[in-house]
Formats: structure tokens, sequence, C-alpha cells
């Protein structure tokens, strides 16, 4: 077997677990079809293009996005674990590079992350099916944002394992900086009508433009913006790859 597909089944099976599984599911579920509705009474419907769609529907599709991101945090945490119980030492006395070991854990997030993608839509498929509009491209772009969004996020993760010492700050500060991504965003309530300076820093935030292109995807509305917004994920993905990459090539575990 090839070493990056050992290591890539590894970090699966050390990753993925019960725990893990019902986080991604019950906790999208808890806010689509509690914090959803409940919120229809302040929020009826939210503009979106052309169309005006529900909340549920809006909270829906943003929760995707948002499962993308927070999957990506096994990234960092592998990333953690192996260098606070010396299993880098034992990974590297086996037949693996630290080239076999970054293209690895890259691939788990991605497959992490369309795995989210998936069981979110899934899930709440019933919620926003009347107000999808499937196009040639829309099952791609999703694809494209789960992938994108997944060494996006998966290398701030990387990056803020290699960075840190101490398993305090290590979870203070991963914590704060997704936190901050999930509700300064388009995830949760639309830019629109938001005061400023709140709506700027709305799109100085990548999770925006993440779920942005998955609900232009699901509700047929790829406009330029969208577009736009697709060339700025791929550079911002693109430059932080390449920065955690050089980090961990030059990390001494």
């Amino acid at each position: 077997m090839h070493p990056i597909i050992r290591l890539v089944n590894r970090n699966l099976t050390i990753s993925i677990n019960p725990g893990f599984l019902i986080w991604q599911v019950i906790f999208p579920l808890i806010y689509i079809f509690v914090a959803g509705y409940a919120y229809t009474s302040l929020i009826d419907q939210v503009p979106f293009g052309d169309k005006n769609i529900s909340y549920p529907t809006f909270l829906a599709t943003g929760m995707i996005g948002f499962n993308i991101m927070n999957s990506t945090l096994i990234s960092g945490i592998i990333i953690w674990n192996d260098r606070r119980h010396g299993m880098f030492e034992q990974i590297m006395s086996g037949p693996f590079t630290r080239s076999d070991y970054i293209l690895s854990n890259i691939c788990t997030i991605g497959i992490v992350g369309l795995v989210s993608a998936s069981l979110i839509a899934l899930v709440g498929y019933p919620v926003f099916f009347e107000s999808i509009e499937f196009t040639p491209i829309t099952i791609p772009i999703i694809i494209f944002a789960a992938i994108v969004g997944s060494v996006l996020f998966g290398s701030i993760a990387s990056i803020i394992s290699t960075r840190l010492r101490s398993s305090e700050g290590f979870n203070v500060i991963i914590n704060t900086v997704f936190l901050f991504f999930a509700f300064v965003s388009t995830a949760f309530y639309p830019s629109s009508g938001s005061p400023e300076p709140l709506r700027t820093i709305f799109y100085l935030n990548p999770l925006t433009y993440l779920v942005d292109v998955i609900r232009g995807g699901i509700f047929g509305n790829i406009t330029e913006f969208v577009i736009m917004e697709m060339g700025v994920l791929v550079v911002i993905a693109s430059v932080l790859f390449i920065i955690a990459t050089k980090l961990l090539t030059k990390l001494d575990f």
C-alpha cells in the first residue's frame, strides 16, 4: 500500500469516531431545525440574488460551509497530538517522509470535508429542496467548495498547531479563531442590513466566500461576484497551504 494511503487510513481511523460523527451531525441539526425555525418569528424571508428564501433554508445552506470549516479542525489536532505524544518520530522511523505526512493530512481533510458537506446537504435537503435550482455546475461547485474550503481552513488549523506548544494555548487560539470565522460571516445571517463595519468584516472572512459559493451553486445564482469569490478562495487557500507546508517541513517535532 502506498505510504500516503497508509497515513490517510491512519488519520481517518484516529479522527473519525462516534463522538466526532455526532458532533458533525447533531450540532448542525440543532441549528437548522431548532434555531432556524425559532428565528423565523424574527426573520421571515432572506433576500438572496433575485429571490427570497426562508431563514431555515438560508441557515441550512450556510451550515454546509460551516461544517466544512469545522471538520478541518482535525488537521490541527492530528499534528498537535503527533507533536505532543512523539508520534511523528515513530512515523518517520517507518517508510514515510515529511512530504508523505503533509500530503496525507491534506488528503484527510479533503475527504472529511467532502463527507461533511454531503452529510449536511442530505440532512438539510428537506429544508431547502423547494428553493433548489439544479444546473449542470451545481454539484461541481459544491465539490469545489468542499475541497478548497477544506484546504484553506485545514491550512489555518495546521499553521496554528505548528506555532503553539502549550495545550491550553492551542485550544484557546484555535477555538477562538474558528468561532470568529463562524459568527462573523454570512453562514448564519445575511450581510445586507448589517451595520458597518460589521458588513465589511464579513467580507474579510473566507467563510463568507465559501458559503456564498455554496448557496450560489444550490440556488442557481452563479453571478460574476460569486465567480470572483471562487477565485479569492483559491488564492487564499493556495497561499495558506504554501505557508502551512513550509512550516511543517521546517518544524522540529
